[in-house]
């Protein structure tokens, strides 16, 4: 009988590592096998927006990985520094953030930004909010509050379904079709009692936002908050961000808003614009 593959000492059951390891990657639905990156990066991936930490068993429920696959992946990203451990389970690091740091279009992006934000707290004093489009998601680049704020759940590098949200709504609105479908295809999720997830009706009102310049949400993913928001546009007329008022629904009047999110979201419209230009005449390509 022939032995193991040289390298690679056999198992109890006669298998050697190789094999072990290529099992271990094969999905059980029939998909294609996952790269052990891909699997680490799923369990990243795995927190959410309210997730301070997760347990080894909710880690590997998320990303419908084996627990000692999990646990080994986990231990791997605790040595990069990208996980730390905590008494109850596993927390995302600083060093994700500092890598976040380094990305040239959104710091250069929230640089640009943050006056023409700040600009707008002042005048509201309400949540204001930069995102862009992730997938099918809407996000935050970049949020503005205080104690007059009214509290959501929002965070910077959080992220909500772009179908139920202003800022989400403007790319869906401005983009291209396929982007919708893909949003359709997917299943519209009720997340409160006003949240659109009849297509046609959603269709709807994403040719009212093209039309008039701007988005409305209408507590249609938190109860309680509206929000108003207008897209950044770039140098070919692209929408790459979104600039929004959000807050209590009670205090909101998104249509007397409207005018002054859209003069923030245009003035740094023109000023990326202008970068633009800039860079193209340096050169730089774009």
């Amino acid at each position: 009988m022939r032995g193991p593959a040289l390298g690679f000492p056999a198992l109890a059951d006669g298998r050697d590592h190789r094999d072990h390891r290529e099992m271990e990657l094969q999905d059980p639905d029939g998909e294609p096998p996952r790269s052990v990156l891909a699997r680490g990066l799923s369990l990243l991936d795995a927190f959410g927006s309210g997730d301070t930490e997760l347990n080894l068993t909710e880690l590997a429920a998320r990303t419908g990985l084996p627990k000692p696959t999990a646990h080994r992946l986990l231990s791997e990203l605790v040595r990069w520094g990208g996980v730390e451990r905590t008494p109850t389970g596993y927390r995302l690091s600083m060093r994700l953030f500092v890598l976040g740091q380094r990305a040239p279009r959104p710091r250069g992006l929230r640089e640009a930004a943050l006056p023409y934000l700040e600009d707008l707290y002042e005048a509201t004093h309400e949540n204001i909010h930069l995102a862009v489009l992730d997938g099918t998601d809407t996000l935050f680049l970049e949020k503005v509050s205080g104690r007059r704020s009214m509290p959501i759940v929002s965070r910077v590098g959080g992220r909500l379904p772009a179908y139920c949200t202003a800022t989400g709504k403007l790319f869906l609105a401005l983009g291209p079709p396929d982007r919708l479908q893909r949003v359709l295809d997917a299943g519209l999720v009720r997340y409160t009692p006003h949240t659109i997830i009849m297509p046609g009706l959603l269709q709807r009102e994403l040719a009212r936002t093209a039309e008039r310049g701007y988005a409305v949400n209408r507590e249609e993913s938190e109860a309680g908050v509206s929000a108003v928001a207008a897209p950044v546009l770039d140098h070919r007329r692209r929408a790459i961000a979104a600039i929004s008022i959000t807050g209590n629904v009670c205090r909101l009047d998104l249509d007397r808003l409207a005018p002054a999110v859209r003069t923030a979201a245009l003035a740094l419209s023109r000023e990326i614009a202008r970068e633009s230009a800039a860079e193209m005449k340096m050169g730089i390509p774009r």
